[in-house]
């Protein structure tokens, strides 16, 4: 499996329209098994999204779709800055299966 975590500081005041946003596309990508968006909780800019995806590959070809395309150019110009990002190896918890 192949894991991301990373973080994304939206513009002041635009952080429910970038989660909005980063949400639209999170239902419908194959090959990804989890795919959580949290508000930070110490900072109100601030999102953490959390990915697990069978593996690398399917997370690049995510990045092809049309429908992640979109909201990738809909969130852009309201993300401030981009945070730390860690790629992980899942190997096991709660709904990993």
């Amino acid at each position: 499996m192949y894991g991301l975590i990373g973080k994304m500081t939206a513009k002041p005041g635009e952080r429910d329209a970038l989660v909005a946003a980063i949400l639209e596309a999170s239902a419908d990508m194959p090959g990804c098994k989890s795919y959580v968006v949290a508000l930070d909780a110490a900072d109100e800019n601030a999102v953490w999204i959390t990915e697990l995806w069978n593996d690398e590959a399917a997370h690049k070809a995510s990045l092809s779709i049309p429908a992640v395309r979109a909201v990738i150019a809909k969130a852009m110009p309201l993300i401030a800055d981009f945070g730390p990002s860690f790629v992980t190896v899942p190997v096991g918890g709660t709904g990993i299966g």
